[in-house]
Order: structure tokens, then sequence, then C-alpha cells
């Protein structure tokens, strides 16, 4: 089996092939999903709620995502890890971003508001995966976990998300609650994964 790459994966888009990804937090469990021949592996902020036993990922630091990180890195031999950053080590500034993306590839949350920041750390040679949809740490300002992209003005402004992330560089784009017919219409449109 080869290693998971960018161009691998973006490679298997255009071949409409189904492209596997797992979050996972641990040495053993990142093994078992490379032999499995998971394509890429998440370290989620989720971290906080499933290990750690928090109500959110809101307290979720940089230095246990980059010893989480670590650990799922060094199980993986042929899938693409990919990397959270968590809550407030990106918001700041594209510079903030920059100087926080330790990984060989992070995910960011958010759309339109953190084009800068990926063309920051993209420009830098990092590959960035976007979040956008429900992004767990804004769930405050969504009043709790609940389908984005509802309705005409809610899909216009998750549509505009997600080419907006795509012309700031990242390679991929997660979409999560968001309605199955908007995910589908957001997937034709968009030319990464």
């Amino acid at each position: 089996m080869k290693q998971n790459t960018v161009v691998t994966l973006a490679a298997m888009k255009v071949r409409g092939e189904k492209i596997s990804q797992l979050t996972c937090y641990d040495y053993t469990t990142a093994c078992l999903m490379d032999q499995a021949g998971v394509n890429m592996v998440l370290v989620g902020d989720s971290l906080g709620m499933t290990m750690q036993g928090y109500a959110d990922t809101l307290p979720v630091t940089l230095e246990e995502m980059i010893l989480y990180g670590r650990s799922v890195a060094r199980g993986c031999r042929q899938a693409f890890v990919v990397v959270d950053m968590p809550f407030m080590s990106y918001q700041v500034s594209p510079q903030q971003a920059l100087a926080n993306a330790g990984a060989d590839a992070v995910k960011l949350e958010g759309g339109r508001g953190i084009q800068e920041q990926i063309r920051a750390i993209t420009g830098a040679g990092i590959p960035v995966c976007a979040h956008i949809g429900m992004t767990p740490q804004s769930y405050h300002a969504f009043g709790g976990f609940k389908v984005q992209g509802k309705g005409e003005d809610g899909a216009a402004a998750l549509l505009a998300d997600a080419l907006a992330v795509q012309a700031a560089g990242a390679f991929a784009v997660v979409l999560e609650c968001v309605p199955p017919k908007l995910a589908a219409l957001v997937t034709r449109k968009l030319d990464i994964i």
C-alpha cells in the first residue's frame, strides 16, 4: 500500500473513488486504522470530549493537540494525518495561525472568516483541511450542536464558505451537520475533497 498524500487523495476524487477518513487519538488505534487501509486519519479536538471528559472542545490546548497528533502520526505509515487546530490557536490572525500550524496537515473551523489564515498556512507549504457547517468550536454561537445550512439563505452562506476555503487553498473541507442535499451540492461544486 502506498502513502496517501494531498495529490493521491485529489486523484481519488477525480476518479470518483471513495475516500475514507476516521478520527483517532492514539498510537495503537492509528496502527489499526493504517493497517486497515484508511486513507485519512484526523486527530480531532473532539478528544476533549471523548478522551478528556469535557462538555465541549473549547478547553483543548495546542500542546495537547501536539501530543496526541505525534502519537497518531507515529502509528500511520500510509494514512494521511490531519491535526485539528484547537480553539483560539488560529482565530486571532494569519500570523498566529501560521505560527501554530505545526503538523504535516491541519484542520481549521470556519469559512470566509478564516480565508487569510488558510492562505498563510498553505503559503508555507502546510496543507489545510477546512471545516464548515456545524463547527464545534462555535457551537455557542449556533445555540448548540445544530444542523447548519437550512433554508435558502443558510444554504447560500454554506456554499459561499465552501467556495471561499477552496479559493484560499484548502485541499479538503469537512461538512458537519449539513442537510444531505446541500452536502451533495457542495461536493459537486467543489474541486477539492
